[in-house]
């Protein structure tokens, strides 16, 4: 059965949805496991005694985790020209985004009985200008992915929404994953797709990771150790204490649903619980929260528009499922605030979509907008365009051609002389196979 798909690399996991053509048209976007037990997996590579890089959690595979061979964050660092080292071996981020994407689009046809995507769309922050995105496009064409099409993340998260029937103009997107935060906006396009009007920010570093610090500060302080208590001091349950960043994560995952909730830890004078209530987790993170929706009230200023001039916010990413988010972002503009039941797998639901629309690119003078697939009754053209094609290239809004990195400012830098060591000389490994294969490929 033909299918597109679309992939979400974030900072901390990935996912990926397929839209089916089936004999009644094209499928709404559904999820892809990538996990054992999940839709999303980890966005970590771990590099293998035998040399090669295994995707996710490494003790899936019987590895033990290992910060020199583990490669993590990868997909915010492309555009930075300093590589990445795992085991001592230069990496580029962006081949290392490439091989991740390799793999899930190999995962992904192992369950559609090994055929091919007819189309694969990537998303990639809202801030990235042309120089980023050709890195990814020569890293993936490098990898054996020569077609794909890289879309803004805000852009692919208002498909998906316009997928589910969003039928406004201009909508604000507020982006809270797992240890960034991106507010922009977007409006329909004359052609009746979407683009991107502000979000050319790199984002906050503020996420989902942050709120497990502040509950797991919380709980700590509840077992007897204060918080200013330094680290290499002895602690008073050091070994049961271990997996407590753990139990803080699924306490706060039960808490977007629940009224209250247990941290469960074995101590050794016995099982002991810490309860939580949702009040509490939400005043150890409502000021982070503040600031990045007033970051999102000011990317709607940005944009020429007030709050009365938006059709609706959309909350995407894995932390947006924080039921304080919403409260607060209705609190500050009084429009329609809309969070799907996964917001994680928004991005990657809309890139399917908008994959969707660049082979079958629907009529907007014939189909229904809330429903692409579906004529209107009688034949007559809806008040509005539907979801045009989305070009295999969008522009950027800041493309002025350069393929370049952008000026930066002089740096001082104090000449050091450091010993002679193996880190010093010439990688040999994948980075400069994959500058051979760029200049072939440019000549």
């Amino acid at each position: 059965m033909p299918y597109v798909l679309g992939i979400d690399i974030g900072g901390t996991s990935t996912t990926a949805a397929v839209a089916r053509l089936t004999q009644d048209g094209w499928t709404r976007p559904e999820p892809v496991r990538l996990g054992a037990h999940s839709f999303a997996i980890p966005s970590v590579l771990q590099l293998g005694a035998d040399g090669s890089l295994a995707v996710g959690d490494p003790t899936e595979y019987g590895q033990p985790p290992d910060r020199g061979r583990t490669a993590r964050g990868f997909a915010r660092r492309i555009g930075d020209p300093v590589p990445m080292l795992v085991d001592g071996e230069a990496w580029t981020p962006e081949a290392l985004t490439a091989v991740l994407a390799t793999w899930v689009i190999e995962r992904v046809m192992a369950q559609q009985a090994d055929r091919p995507a007819e189309h694969v769309v990537l998303s990639h922050p809202a801030g990235w200008g042309p120089y980023r995105t050709e890195l990814l496009r020569h890293a993936l064409w490098a990898a054996g992915i020569p077609h794909a099409t890289l879309l803004p993340e805000p852009v692919v998260a208002a498909e998906s929404h316009a997928c589910q029937g969003f039928t406004g103009r201009s909508l604000a997107v507020y982006a809270l994953g797992g240890e960034t935060f991106a507010a922009s906006v977007v409006r329909r396009s004359r052609a009746g797709g979407f683009e991107l009007v502000t979000g050319g920010d790199p984002g906050q570093p503020l996420g989902g990771a942050d709120f497990d610090a502040a509950l797991l500060r919380h709980v700590r302080d509840q077992l007897g150790r204060p918080a200013s208590t330094p680290r290499h001091q002895a602690d008073p349950h050091p070994p049961a204490l271990a997996g407590l960043a753990a139990a803080c994560v699924s306490a706060k995952e039960r808490l977007t649903v629940a009224a209250e909730a247990d941290v469960r830890l074995q101590l050794p004078d016995g099982p002991t619980r810490v309860p939580v209530s949702r009040a509490e987790f939400e005043e150890l993170i409502r000021p982070g929260l503040r600031l990045t929706v007033e970051t999102l009230a000011g990317a709607v200023r940005a944009a020429g528009l007030t709050a009365d001039q938006l059709d609706g916010v959309l909350l995407i990413g894995g932390s947006a499922r924080i039921p304080l988010v919403a409260d607060l972002v209705a609190q500050r503009l009084p429009v329609g605030v809309t969070v799907e039941s996964d917001p994680q797998l928004t991005a990657a639901a809309g890139a399917a979509w908008a994959a969707r629309q660049i082979v079958a690119p629907p009529r907007p003078s014939r189909w229904d907008r809330t429903d692409p697939g579906r004529p209107t009754p009688g034949g007559r053209a809806p008040e509005r365009a539907g979801p045009a094609t989305v070009p295999a290239r969008r522009p950027d809004l800041a493309d002025d051609g350069r393929r370049e990195p952008p000026p930066r400012p002089p740096v001082r830098i104090t000449p050091l002389k450091l010993p002679r060591n193996r880190l010093a000389q010439p990688a040999a490994g994948p980075a400069n196979r994959d500058r051979t294969a760029y200049s072939r490929a440019r000549s």
